[in-house]
């Protein structure tokens, strides 16, 4: 049996950073990817929007984690050449009767620590989006896009250039916990063949298959283990350019932050998500939803050509809370609650997860940490 200081389950966009940082302290870590490439699931399904922290109660793991983090990946973007561009956000009212939303953000923005917020008038908004259209709008000046893929490569270049060691097709099926160590059992989805691998530290961040990792964890209390659903998000590209430079937001809705529009690196427009609850993983996108996005879209978009929406791609998040129930908010899990030292299970990361990633490594390098004092 190989027995390694850190293992973290997963290798995408909440993982890497963890790996990284672990490793960086002279950790010996190993990385088990289930799939046969890294972020292919939830990290690569998303808007890859760097955002600023706008919408999450105050106090809350997502604020907070949110605001460090979005600082710190503009950093680390900087830093490392990785191609992103803070292209600022409009979040817009589109009848008088939703403009006191607008304030609500901001006063709740503000809170959390986001103090560059500016209201725009109608008329201010359509001079920065000629196209748009509004009855008042919120100016988000820090929030921004990024490759995603570039991000996870870089991550994953740092974590393996301090001696992490990346496992592609590994999926943990079971373990067991010992007096000072987890025992991993993984297999090899398409030989079969299998491995024992022992650590004294298991960061579980393994996105949809998180809970049913834990679960598979013969000593690990299932009352610690919350329930999650799948929230499947489609989003539609439009032929052609959109005439818009900044990502516009309509005020949020139930589940998410409505169908909004964001642009990648290029400048080509995407529109969504919805929401869309679901029992079991299908990333298939189907046509027939693009009829309801044109009416959401053309609250703001006006301008929007009938047949001009066609499917682009879907994401699934981990949401903690169902239809109808308020957002819940990331639970990262250590030995304070389930009583397992150096196991940290990061349950429910969805958006702002992404912008997030930096903030969250700290965060989960620091309890361990702390635990192994």
């Amino acid at each position: 049996m190989e027995q390694v200081d850190c293992v973290v389950a997963g290798a995408a966009s909440s993982d890497l950073p963890v790996a990284r940082s672990l490793a960086a302290k002279g950790l010996d870590t190993l990385i088990l990817e289930a799939a046969d490439a890294i972020g292919t699931g939830t990290s690569s399904r998303n808007s890859e929007v760097i955002h600023a922290g706008i919408y999450y109660p105050e106090g809350s793991l997502k604020a907070r984690l949110c605001v460090a983090g979005r600082d710190m990946l503009y950093r680390y973007c900087a830093e490392r050449s990785i191609p992103h561009r803070c292209s600022g956000k409009l979040i817009v009212a589109t009848d008088e009767a939703q403009e006191p939303v607008l304030a609500t953000i901001r006063a709740n923005a503000a809170a959390c620590g986001v103090e560059d917020l500016r209201f725009l008038s109608a008329a201010e908004a359509q001079a920065l989006e000629p196209a748009l259209h509004c009855t008042k709008a919120l100016l988000s000046p820090s929030t921004g896009i990024i490759d995603s893929r570039a991000l996870m490569l870089t991550l994953l270049g740092d974590a393996e250039e301090n001696g992490a060691i990346l496992s592609l097709n590994t999926r943990i099926t079971s373990g067991r916990i010992e007096a000072d160590r987890v025992v991993l059992h993984t297999m090899d989805p398409t030989s079969g063949e299998g491995f024992e691998i022992a650590t004294s530290r298991l960061v579980n961040a393994a996105g949809l298959g998180a809970i049913a990792l834990a679960g598979a964890i013969e000593g690990f209390d299932r009352q610690f283990l919350p329930t999650f659903r799948y929230a499947k998000g489609n989003y539609f590209s439009v032929a052609g350019r959109a005439p818009f430079s900044r990502l516009v937001y309509p005020v949020p809705e139930p589940g998410g932050l409505g169908v909004h529009l964001t642009l990648d690196l290029s400048g080509a427009a995407r529109f969504g998500p919805d929401v869309e609850w679901i029992e079991t993983l299908d990333y298939r996108v189907d046509p027939a939803r693009g009829e309801r996005f044109y009416g959401a879209i053309r609250k703001y978009w006006p301008g929007l050509v009938d047949g001009s929406l066609q499917p682009a791609y879907s994401g699934i998040r981990p949401k903690l809370s169902g239809p109808g129930e308020p957002n819940s908010d990331f639970v990262i899990q250590d030995a304070t609650t389930h009583g397992v030292e150096g196991v940290v299970n990061l349950f429910g990361i969805e958006s702002p997860g992404l912008t997030s990633c930096m903030a969250t490594a700290q965060h989960v390098t620091h309890i361990l940490a702390s635990e192994q004092r």
